[in-house]
Parts: structure tokens; sequence; C-alpha cells
């Protein structure tokens, strides 16, 4: 049996013959060490590029919840990916913001960080019509046996509307997104959402009022107001659910300061708009007659006879 010492490589002969022919050509060799070396190295290199794009998609993701336009604001892909969600996204979350569940956060549940506003957006411009024709019809509707009543259409309301929901769904989620940014500098263990899901979920909570709205052209005050509970509390509870995980942290008086904020700005959307859009015209009232006047009339009917 040969010993380990007796142990060689040997070479084939064609490549002896290659050789012999070319003494001057350069070879390589390989050995079982380096191969290792050279994997642990691409490890590494791949490794380092996967941290920096994970750095890079968080930086991103600060602001936009995950959203990671190309090119500049005033560029029109920029704000494409704000509305790159498809139907059944923007269904499912219809659907979260109307069957709200204990312990369902609508942002970490729905959202997924991917918020967007093509669902928000949409849901305020038809909110604006339906509350105007709703209030129009239910006026109509409450005035049709009124014999003084004349029936004015009354375009400048789509105005206000707009107006009014538009504000509600950008100024109010904007100044929370600003002071919970300010708690979380101040406080360490504060979370945030990023601005596009704040705007996202108030947007999303507003749909509740659109079939709210429909039902109100029923000419019953007393369902109006029973329908108006229902909405506020469907609503107020999607935006307290989504709110709370992130101030309950917070000092007990700023963190019921913040959610008791929360609910009488949206209160105050619902009552406001039932209030101004849903109100009976009352006639201009019947003047009573006056002594003159009968005095006219007993005359007039003297001369008659």
């Amino acid at each position: 049996m040969a010993s380990p010492n007796n142990l060689q490589f040997q070479e084939f002969e064609e490549a002896a013959e290659l050789l012999s022919a070319d003494p001057g050509a350069s070879t390589l060799s390989m050995s079982g060490s380096n191969t290792p070396n050279t994997t642990a190295s691409a490890g590494e290199d791949v490794k380092l590029d996967v941290s920096e794009d994970e750095e890079g998609q968080q930086e991103s993701s600060e602001l936009l919840g995950g959203q990671k336009p190309s090119g500049g604001f005033w560029t029109f892909e920029y704000y494409q990916s704000f509305f790159d969600v498809d139907t059944m996204q923007v269904l499912d979350r219809v659907k979260g913001s109307v069957m709200p569940q204990p312990g369902r956060n609508f942002i970490k549940y729905y959202l997924r960080s991917n918020p967007d506003l093509y669902g928000p957006f949409w849901i305020c411009v038809t909110l604006v019509f339906s509350v105007v024709i709703s209030g129009n019809l239910s006026t109509f509707l409450a005035e049709q046996k009124n014999p003084t009543f004349h029936y004015r259409p009354q375009f400048h309301r789509v105005t206000i509307a707009a107006v009014v929901i538009f504000m509600y769904a950008w100024l109010v989620p904007i100044g929370l997104w600003g002071f919970l940014t300010w708690r979380q500098g101040a406080e360490r263990q504060i979370g945030g959402y990023s601005f596009l899901e704040t705007v996202c979920v108030y947007g999303y909570s507003l749909f509740i009022y659109i079939p709210t709205s429909i039902l109100w052209i029923i000419p019953y005050d007393w369902l109006h107001w029973t329908l108006i509970l229902i909405a506020m509390a469907i609503s107020g509870s999607v935006l307290v659910l989504t709110f709370w995980p992130v101030v309950r942290d917070d000092t007990k008086v700023t963190a019921v300061a913040t959610v008791v904020t929360i609910v009488v700005l949206h209160t105050l959307l619902a009552v406001g708009c039932k209030l101004y859009f849903f109100h009976a015209e009352t006639s201009p009232p019947t003047a009573l007659p006056t002594t003159s006047t009968l005095h006219n009339h007993t005359t007039l009917a003297i001369k008659t006879d």
C-alpha cells in the first residue's frame, strides 16, 4: 500500500503536452482553503449592500410610511406613488373603517406600511356631494306640503361642504401628526405614525358618513340624530383604536387630552354638517291683521251691502 508521501497529483498527458509546447504559459493553482475565503468575502459584500439598502428604505419611509416616490415633488411620478393601490385593497380598508374591532389597529392591520391617498381623496369628494344633495332633498321633502315654500337650488353649499370636509381631512391630521412628532422627541417612549398614514386613516374614517348622509334624506329629525350617533361611534372608534396605542405611553393627562380632542373635533364635523345641511327652511311668518286692515275690510263689507 502506498504511503501518503508517495501520493502525488498526476497531470494529464494533454496538459503536459501543452506546457511543453508553451513553457511561458501562465498557470492557476487552486487550493481548498481559498474557496471559503472567497465565499466569505462575497457574503460580507452582500450583507453590506443589504444593510445599506435597508437604511435607505428606512430614511425614505419616515415621512411617507413605506412609499418611495421617484423624482422631485414637482414631477408626476412623485405623486403617482401615493395612488399606487388596487381595488381590493381600497375595499378592504373601507370594510375595516366601518367595522372596527378592538385590538385591531387600522394602520397596522389594513395599511401595512402602504398608505394611499386614492381612497381618502374619493371618499372626501363623494361625501361632499352626498351631503349637499341629500340635504337639498331632505329639505324639499320636509317642506313639500308647505304652500309658501319655493325650492331654490343652493349651489354655494357645494363649495362650503368641500372647504369644510377637505380642511378637516388635511388640517386635523397635520396638527395631530405634528403634535405626535413633537411628543416623540420629548418622550422617547412615545411612538408615532407617518404623515401619510395619519391622513390615510382620517380619510377612510369618513366613509361611514356617506351612507349616513344618504339616509338623512328621510325627513325625520329623530332618525337623523340616531344615525349621527351611530356614525360617530363607528368612525370615532377607528380613530381611537388607532391613536390610543401611540399616546397611552405618554403622561396620563396628555394621552386623555389627545384622545378627547380627536373625538370632539370629529363630533363637531358631524354635528355641524347635520345642523347646516339638514335643517328645514322656515317660511317667513305671516303678518297678523292690524286694526286699520280690519277697519278697511269692515267698511268695504258695509259698502257692498
